[in-house]
Formats: structure tokens, sequence, C-alpha cells
């Protein structure tokens, strides 16, 4: 039976969580993070999550509001969709109007050139993925984060989280920002320890392959990290 990867993706995070694993925040890129139905099941299991999306992710102001079905004639079935107050945006029309004083610089961490900083912005909205109302196939549904990072080079790239109401700029940046720790991860494991290297026509043998390769990896981070503690108590020469 089919089923597509982001439910697969779920069904893996919600077998964690009831097995007592403690984690911290779910991250995922764009592809997962355009399905509204992988972000509410996140939600749904009461877990923090921080998703890339792409520049046309509809989404409405947070004071949108929703008034209920008006009855327009006497006869017929009486109408389900509400009316909304405003009428959504698209991600990147949302900052497009900012000012430079509209972005904040934040550094995220240290790299091995110095601090790894860009320019975010973000703002309170409401996604664009709840039931029907007039005029939209889609009306206002969770109330999230919609944050905008501003690249040197020009590029702007986009994300959603649910972290709460209070929470400031610099957490959110290192948030959607800490992906790239399991994008490396992933990189390593393709190019150092045959991840891709893998011909099977079932679950069961890419789930053994994955695993094991993991597991690999795993090991090898556990020796980087003991040989870097190691060499942080030697004494100064």
């Amino acid at each position: 039976m089919f089923r597509p990867k982001w439910q697969i993706a779920l069904d893996e995070v919600e077998r964690i969580v009831q097995s007592g694993l403690e984690f911290g925040d779910v991250l995922a890129d764009a592809g997962y993070g355009a399905c509204a139905a992988f972000r509410r099941g996140l939600s749904g299991l009461s877990l923090k999550w921080a998703v890339g999306v792409n520049s046309n992710q509809l989404v409405y102001p947070k004071s949108v509001r929703v008034a209920a079905p008006e009855r327009t004639r006497s006869g017929g079935r009486p109408p389900k969709r509400g009316k909304v107050s405003a009428a959504p945006k698209k991600a990147h029309e949302v900052f497009s109007t900012r000012a430079k004083n509209g972005f904040e610089k934040v550094s995220w961490r240290d790299g091995t050139k110095g601090p790894l900083t860009a320019s975010f912005a973000a703002i309170r909205v409401r996604v664009a993925d709840g039931p029907k109302v007039v005029g939209h196939n889609h009306g206002p549904g969770e109330e999230v984060w919609l944050i905008c990072e501003k690249r040197a080079s020009g590029e702007r790239k986009y994300y959603l989280s649910n972290y709460s109401a209070d929470t400031d700029l610099g957490t959110l940046a290192s948030v959607v920002k800490a992906r790239w720790v399991c994008e490396q991860a992933h990189q390593q494991m393709k190019e150092e320890l045959g991840l891709d290297h893998v011909e099977c026509r079932s679950w069961h043998a890419l789930h053994h392959h994955a695993l094991l390769t993991m597991m690999a990896f795993a090991f090898l981070q556990h020796l980087r990290n003991a040989e870097k503690h190691d060499r942080a108590q030697r004494p100064a020469a």
C-alpha cells in the first residue's frame, strides 16, 4: 500500500515519541514543510517544529477573522463556508514591503571562519491550510511564526515554526539554521559511509542498510567527540 513520504516520516516520529525517547525540535526542509498534514501531525504530538516552505506559501495575517456562513436565499442547503476578513498573501509578499530596518542581523553559531550571520525577520501569521472559505480553497489554520532569512547573496529563504509567540528572533534563527547539522550528517553518510550505495527492492532492506549506516556514523561521531575532549583536557605545552 502506497504511503506518501510525509506520512512515513510522521509515523516514525510518532513511534519514537511513544517509545519514550526524548529529543528536541523536529526540523524539515520545504519538501515536508509544505505539507499541512505533516505540520498538523507534529503539532498533534505536542512537538515543536521548524520547517522550510517555498516563497509561494499562503498565509493570513494573525488578526484575520472568519465570519459565520450567511444564508443568501431561503431554499437549498445551508451554506458551510465562512468569509475571511482579509485575503491570504504569499510568503514573499509579506516581507516584500519591509525596508532594510525590518530585518535584524543575527549570528546563530561560530563557524570555522568566524560567526555565521544573516539578516532575519519574523511575523506571526495564520497558515492558509484550514477549511475552505468563500473565495479561497483554504482558510486560516494554526497561528505560527513566518520567518524570512535574507542572505548576503540576496537570496531569501522562508520558514514556518510553531514556537511560542514570545520567542525572540535569535532563537528562531538558531532553530531554523540547526538543520544544517542534519544535512551535513546526511552528506557524510552518503559520501563516506555508502548510504547511497544500496540496490534493493524492499523497504526492509533499505531500512536495514540505512540503520547500519547511521550506527556507523554515530560510532565515528563518538570517536570524534572523544578526541576533541582529549585535546581540550591536555595541558598547554
